[in-house]
């Protein structure tokens, strides 16, 4: 791999779905607070595709399938138990996604400096990270509620090239979701998608300026487009 030699890189990482597969533990803490509140558990392979939109949208996407319906009070209340759950059961099954420690290794021995945008509640993405030994790889980590905005507003991304001390012509988003191009679009950002994320929408449908199937593949893909 090959880096332009005017500047180092800002790469930004989006978490769920990019860098980590947190769909075992998110799914897990749906099912728990589901089965508690006498209704059916969903299969895993049902709503992986809606996990990264957060706790509401897969209870929504959850009880749709039931025919159960809540009010928004209740929805809150179930939310709240959720998130006790989760916060407990972080990494009980998330795991980094195959080549994910050595390539993030590889990008920093490059000069790159590392960040990671998402819209994950700040708390549990440090928590996350933590647990999974990955916080080491990142100096900016900015998540949900850090800021007043949150992706697709570029603002967010933008913030964390800035925290970086990037420049926006040398920054690039890694990501795996309509939001993630969203943001990256607004921001005048390159971004590649991860194919193996959490997307209602095919990857090669999202947008990107180019789709990777294995992490460990980023680096080529990144000089690409940086280095063209």
């Amino acid at each position: 791999m090959r880096y332009c030699p005017d500047s180092p890189l800002a790469i930004v990482f989006d978490l769920d779905g990019t860098l980590v597969d947190t769909a075992p533990d998110l799914l897990g803490a749906l099912n728990a607070v589901l089965t508690v509140e006498g209704h059916e558990p969903v299969a895993p392979s049902d709503l992986r595709h809606i996990v990264g939109h957060g706790a509401r949208a897969m209870f929504e996407h959850a009880l749709l399938r039931t025919g159960a319906s809540v009010s928004p009070e209740r929805m809150e209340l179930l939310t709240d138990r959720f998130l006790a759950y989760y916060r407990v059961n972080i990494a009980r099954g998330s795991r980094p996604f195959p080549g994910v420690p050595e390539t993030l290794t590889f990008f920093a021995g490059t000069g790159a400096e590392l960040g990671v945008c998402t819209n994950k509640p700040q708390d549990l993405t440090e928590l996350l990270l933590d647990a999974l030994d990955l916080t080491r790889h990142f100096p900016v980590v900015i998540g949900g509620g850090r800021t007043p905005y949150n992706k697709p507003d570029p603002r967010h991304l933008l913030e964390v090239v800035s925290a970086l001390k990037g420049r926006r012509e040398r920054a690039i988003l890694i990501g795996d979701s309509p939001v993630d191009v969203a943001a990256a679009r607004a921001a005048n950002i390159p971004v590649i998608a991860m194919s193996y994320g959490y997307t209602p929408v095919p990857a090669h449908e999202l947008g990107a300026d180019a789709v990777v199937d294995d992490f460990a593949k980023l680096p080529e893909a990144v000089s690409r487009l940086m280095c063209a």
